[in-house]
């Protein structure tokens, strides 16, 4: 038989990766040193001193789901997880709309992870000026996106090199600054007015209910991206353990780091200079990196540069492995469950998601930079729902064997019921207080309530409509119905 002659792939490259790799994957996809960056200074504006113990707090749901994960990757080890999951324990219209809200959060990101990449890229290097230079960046950061798309088609084994450099790079520069600036602090040697570290900073509850409430909504945001591990499923070696093992374990690692790097900028720089720069974003470890590392401070920017270049393509990841997932089960044209040949990954569906990655990118830059802030805000919408989605899924699919033991019933049933249930919580909470155009970036409201809520809505709703154009062209996907674990 020639090759002209034989049939395409029909599956992924098997056992390309090991635990090890997964595991690095799924830090890279929460892109720790840009995360804590983001979140450290409006986490310490709501709750002060308490900032490491509201990320401590964030990290409860976010656990109770990776094991939600874990349990349905063993019965069910889909790269589509939560669509394919959901379909199955709560049927087609529900796993429909989960695959939509993963898909999105990587097209919603995706360019400003790039474009984070860039600006730091630069600043270490010394090119301010290109970094202040709008046509610079935008192209520099599109052209990331397409590389780091191409090293996804390119192979998994591949991909996973790349993230194995960038985390150690990552890792190694972070833990450098949280030292040093723990040092000083405790020394009281920082020019901000250092505070010694004390257990109660890791009291969550030390602010007040509606502090806490404010700082979960940020936390979880610091969190995502974890399930980029389990994405790859089909992809590990054992796959029906590996994969679920990686996501709880990278939790527990960016617990450790958040809590380290938490507390030492917090002891070295105090509360009012981080609440003063909140609205700097990622730009607080710009300014902190100088002030701790002195002509060292490139150390800094290295760290979020390699940290959100790394999230920039594993963020593709889930959204890639979810279109090509739900066109195998026809949810979506047959032409993105297409299979390189050559590579064995997901080529038109990753394509696919690179190029309205940066279309959307362009569009909201082009609108405004605080726009394109507030459509990352908007991802605490899409994160909260298929998150919860999943771990309601977890207990509805099992719900045969809660009753055959304790550990069943508590691993099973009731925590990712509870960890579904916070979420909830935070996602009406975040839908009240989005809804006001004043916690937005732009500050302007968009059919009357803040950006980021019409955003999110918007993003749902034209999920719904292209739901229902779809079923109505080829309805096979909606044939399926629930099953239930024996």
């Amino acid at each position: 038989m020639t090759r002209a002659a034989e049939s395409p792939p029909t599956t992924l490259r098997p056992d390309a990766i090991g635990f090890g790799d997964a595991l690095v994957v799924g830090l890279a996809a929460t892109s720790p040193a840009y995360s804590l960056a983001a979140v450290i200074g409006p986490i310490v504006a709501l709750v002060g001193v308490h900032a490491p113990g509201v990320l401590l707090a964030s990290f409860v749901p976010m656990l109770l789901i990776a094991a939600a994960f874990a349990a349905l990757n063993r019965a069910d080890p889909d790269c589509g997880t939560t669509f394919s999951w959901v379909t199955r324990a709560m049927g087609p219209w529900a796993g429909w709309i989960g695959g939509w809200a993963i898909a999105m959060t990587g097209v919603l990101v995706v360019g400003s992870l790039a474009e984070v990449g860039v600006r730091f890229t630069l600043l270490a290097a010394g090119l301010d000026g290109w970094e202040s230079s709008t046509p610079v960046v935008l192209g520099l950061t599109v052209a990331l996106v397409l590389v780091m798309a191409t090293l996804c088609v390119l192979g998994t084994e591949l991909s996973a090199r790349v993230q194995n450099g960038l985390i150690v790079a990552q890792t190694a520069a972070l833990a450098a600054f949280a030292v040093v600036a723990l040092v000083r602090g405790v020394r009281g040697d920082s020019p901000f007015g250092a505070l010694d570290p004390a257990w109660s900073w890791l009291d969550p509850f030390g602010s007040g209910g509606a502090a806490l409430t404010g700082g979960l909504l940020l936390g979880v945001f610091a969190y995502w991206g974890w399930e980029s591990a389990v994405n790859l499923t089909e992809e590990t070696r054992d796959s029906r353990s590996a994969p679920g093992r990686a996501g709880v374990l990278s939790t527990v690692v960016l617990l450790l780091t958040y809590l380290g790097v938490a507390v030492a900028v917090v002891s070295f720089a105090g509360t009012e200079y981080l609440a003063e720069n909140a609205g700097e974003e990622e730009a607080v470890f710009a300014l902190l990196s100088e002030q701790v590392l002195g002509g060292w401070d490139w150390v800094v920017l290295l760290a979020v540069a390699t940290s959100a270049i790394a999230s920039t393509q594993t963020t593709i990841i889930p959204a890639s492995r979810t279109g090509l997932s739900m066109a195998r089960r026809s949810a979506l044209p047959a032409r993105f469950g297409s299979i390189s040949p050559r590579h064995r990954t997901p080529d038109v569906s990753t394509w696919w998601v690179a190029g309205v990655a940066v279309v959307w990118y362009l569009g909201v830059s082009a609108v405004s930079e605080n726009a394109l802030f507030d459509s990352i805000t908007a991802l605490s919408l899409l994160i909260a729902l298929y998150y919860a989605m999943t771990g309601v899924a977890c207990a509805v699919y099992f719900r045969r064997r809660l009753t055959r033991s304790v550990r069943d019933l508590l691993l099973l049933g009731v925590g990712p019921l509870v960890g579904a249930g916070m979420l909830v919580w935070l996602l009406v909470l975040s839908v009240r207080d989005l809804a006001d155009p004043a916690n937005s970036y732009t500050g302007q409201a968009w059919l009357g309530l803040g950006p980021p809520l019409v955003i999110g809505v918007g993003i749902m709703a034209a999920g719904v409509v292209l739901m229902l154009l779809w079923r109505r062209r080829d309805a096979r996907f909606w044939a399926e119905r629930p099953a239930v674990a024996d």
